[in-house]
């Protein structure tokens, strides 16, 4: 069995679709059961070459270079994200993480956009089969894209091997070079539908309950080109009285913004935190609480769309819209030793049912599903 990977995002790793990418790239290479012949623009064992710049580079990569140039090579072709072509050379198979872009609208404001969310969604009906990464993103694509769920399959995602309980040396020294105390953490991106504003609300009312300072750390870069889709959280947290300091070393403040952090301090940054809180509004699967889970620290997660089915039990669950409920979890948890120990120990139980070398192995008895089918017709 020859496959074909489309390698896109395999240069980019600190995106959702960048991580499934490398890592079920990684599980197919390694087999010994079948070829995997990666399609990428700048290094691959097939390397597709851009004809176009600009706008229409993906565009035309996803839509023509690559199944150009797979006919005749491979018996399936992946796309292991939500574009795949409109006119197949072969059998294709498409992993949609989620509808963000259809769901959403200010994410598809312009009518480039819109025309380009049209055009993936035609081309996702096309497919031979869908691979959603979670039951939530598979009832989506029934509802929304009205493909009929014989063709959807379900295979969960992961997170790396570096996230797991850390040592309390890496774990002081990470927060020694962000100058941290005692914290509260997100990290997760500051796009609308993370909801942010929410967690801060909460965190202004958890404030004036709390005996012992607390700080709210954000991780992530905040974007000021488009507001509508990503909403600044600075001057929301100045709003609701709370004082906030960018960078390093600012203890004396309510929030921090770390801004951008690197891979490598991820896994310290979360165990040295008191609490994890995600307050997203929708997720197609949530690697950032799977994460927090493991490495052993407490988490309060939204229960929105797919969140509630891969926290599961790992996690206390919150309305994503509630600030008080928010507050009053964020609370418990800091104030009750023996409930942060059962979040910590639930929280591995349940990072430990995802696994990508399950991922790879389900994702393969979907392309030999595929070409079996095809066979028969």
């Amino acid at each position: 069995m020859r496959i074909g990977f489309n390698g896109w995002f395999l240069d980019q790793p600190y995106v959702g679709s960048g991580q499934y990418a490398h890592h079920l790239w990684r599980g197919l290479a390694a087999r010994e059961d079948l070829t995997c012949l990666t399609f990428g623009p700048t290094h691959g064992d097939v390397v597709v070459r851009l004809r176009r710049w600009g706008p229409l580079a993906k565009v035309w990569y996803e839509q023509v270079d690559v199944p150009r140039a797979a006919r005749g090579l491979v018996d399936l072709l992946h796309y292991p994200y939500f574009a795949s072509p409109l006119v197949k050379t072969c059998p294709t198979i498409v992993t949609i993480h989620d509808l963000i872009p259809l769901l959403f609208p200010e994410y598809s404001a312009s009518p480039a956009m819109k025309l380009y969310n049209a055009l993936i969604a035609l081309a996702a009906r096309r497919a031979d089969a869908i691979i959603a990464v979670s039951e939530q993103t598979r009832k989506d694509i029934i509802k929304h894209l009205r493909i009929p769920g014989e063709r959807i399959y379900v295979t969960y995602e992961a997170v790396g091997e570096a996230f797991h309980p850390q040592d309390d040396i890496v774990v002081e020294v990470v927060k020694r070079k962000y100058g941290l105390g005692d914290y509260v953490f997100y990290i997760g991106g500051l796009n609308r539908h993370k909801n942010v504003q929410t967690l801060l609300a909460a965190f202004a009312r958890l404030r004036r309950q709390l005996s012992r300072p607390y700080q709210l750390v954000i991780a992530g870069r905040a974007h000021s080109h488009n507001v509508r889709v990503f909403p600044d959280p600075r001057p929301m947290a100045s709003s609701l009285g709370l004082t906030w300091a960018e960078g390093k070393d600012a203890q004396s403040v309510d929030v921090r913004f770390l801004g951008f952090v690197p891979e490598e301090d991820k896994p310290a940054l979360y165990a040295g935190a008191a609490v994890f809180v995600y307050p997203s509004l929708y997720e197609g699967f949530g690697f950032c609480p799977l994460e927090a889970m493991a490495t052993g620290v407490p988490v309060i997660s939204s229960r929105a769309a797919s969140l509630a089915e891969i926290v599961g039990d790992g996690g206390l669950l919150v309305e994503p819209t509630d600030a008080e409920a928010m507050a009053t979890a964020m609370l418990m948890v800091l104030k009750d030793t023996d409930l942060a120990r059962s979040l910590r120990e639930s929280g591995l139980r349940q990072a430990a049912r995802f696994s990508w070398a399950r991922t790879v192995d389900q994702t393969i008895a979907v392309y030999r599903r595929v070409l079996t089918i095809i066979d028969k017709w």
